[in-house]
Parts: C-alpha cells; structure tokens; sequence
C-alpha cells in the first residue's frame, strides 16, 4: 500500500527531537507522502520550509487556523499569498470556523475565513477547511465561494450526517481522522463513512493530535504520527466493508488528484 495523510502538524514542537525518524517509520508503514498543515502565517512558514527541505515526499498548506484569526492582518494576508504562489504549498487552510473554543472572537473568524476563501479564489488553490460547532455559519458562507475556488476538503470531518450531506452536495471531499476509532465520540462516523462516495473520501493523522484510541500498543508518550495512517485506513477499510487495499487505492487517487499531485515527478 501507498498512503498519502492530508494532514499532519509536522512543524509541532514534539517531532522537533526525531522528525527524521518520524518519516521514517511513516515510510515503513506504507504512508509516502504527507501534507504539512499550515495553521498560522508562523506555522505556514515553517510547513513550506519543511517540503522544501523533503521534496517530493512533504508538500503544505498555507492557512490562519480560526484559534489565530485574531491575530490575522494585512501583513498576514500578503504573507499567505506570498507562501500560495510557492510549488509546493497546495492548499490554503487550515482554515474555517471553531465555535467550540472560540479562542477569537465569532466575528473575527468570519471576517478571516473570508479573506482566505478569496485567497483561494484568487490563486485557484483549492481549501483545507476546519469546522467545529459552527456548521450553519461555515456552510453559508461557504456556499458563497464554492463555485469561485477548484475543490475544497473539510478536514478532520466529526459531524453530524446532516453535515456530511450539506458539504457532499457543495462536491467537497471529506478528510476521517482516528477520531473514527474514539469509542467515546467517534462511533457515529463508522456509518458515515459508508456514505462517502470513495472520490470524495481523505484520510488523515492530524498528527501529533488524535491518536487513533484502538492502535495497539498505545504509545507511552500519546503522541499520533504520520505512521498510524495504514492503522486509520484498515478501521476506515472495516467499516466501509471493502479491502484495505481498496480504501487505500482511493483514497490515495483521490489526494493526489485534490492536491495536483498525479502529476508530480
């Protein structure tokens, strides 16, 4: 199997002491190529000179992760614009709406969501989207500038089927995290997953978060890397009733043509 993890916070201070390991083992376990997130213009900064320095096998966003829109300014956005015209950052976000914390004020996520959707739309970037507890703002304003930008993944997707079907009929892609695997809050997602067309379907780590609850043994430090991606797609595989190598297939397809990645040498 060939993996491909839309999703791994790379640039986090825990994979400072043994990066080089950890992309190791995330070889060793069939994962070849990871999406660097991008969630402040700092952090975008770092996850592009990250792929430069692994080309080829890392690749990044550039996005203001709601948690930071109160710090998003002018400067900011001709920074994420800067980084967008750069080969290998592939995706603006993370970006979106986070109700649940609300470490910045409602509005100004809104106001920030907006100019990074108009950044996509602008350089023709396609979206990496988080929403959490704020699915009726997200979606209306997402509708908005469905049409302006070429595809958009809500990653990290744990909401409700109502949701599934509002971003499946706005044609976005969907990222499954091990939150699938979380007995406690994830057991709804083992139906869902069914219900996602396998073009639309992206796995991902969300590394170093969410380390999949039912990876055996569990880790003494609790820290999730790009490694246990073949352990989210064998649960994903499982629940959707198909082979592993199927859901690894498709999914993997389906990354590399969201993130114009076929094509790359």
């Amino acid at each position: 199997m060939q993996l491909l993890d839309i999703g791994a916070n790379l640039g986090h201070e825990s994979f400072h002491h043994d990066f080089d390991a950890v992309l190791q083992r995330a070889h060793a376990h069939g994962v070849r190529r990871m999406i660097v997130t991008g969630a402040s213009r700092e952090g975008s900064m770092h996850a592009l000179a990250l792929a430069r320095t692994h080309p080829g096998t890392l690749f990044a966003t550039a996005g203001v992760h709601p948690h930071h829109a109160i710090d998003y300014n002018d400067a900011t956005d001709a920074s994420l614009r800067e980084l967008s015209q750069d080969h290998a950052v592939r995706a603006i976000g993370e970006t979106g709406l986070d109700y649940n914390r609300n470490y910045s004020p409602r509005e100004v996520q809104l106001q920030v969501f907006e100019r990074q959707l108009q950044i996509a739309a602008d350089t023709q970037k396609p979206l990496f989207l988080h929403q959490r507890d704020a699915h009726a703002d997200f979606i209306a304003l997402l509708r908005r500038y469905r049409d302006k930008v070429p595809a958009a993944v809500v990653h990290c997707f744990t909401d409700t089927g109502e949701a599934l079907r509002d971003y499946l009929a706005l044609d976005c892609h969907i990222g499954i995290t091990g939150w699938i695997c979380d007995e406690r809050r994830g057991t709804h997602l083992r139906e869902l997953v069914r219900g996602i067309p396998a073009n639309r379907l992206m796995i991902e780590t969300d590394a170093p978060y969410l380390l999949p609850r039912t990876v055996r043994p569990q880790p003494a430090h609790r820290r999730n890397e790009p490694m246990y991606l073949k352990h989210i797609c064998e649960e994903i595989a499982r629940d959707r009733g198909e082979p592993v190598e199927v859901t690894a297939a498709n999914s993997t397809a389906t990354a590399e043509a969201f993130f114009a990645l076929s094509s790359l040498p």
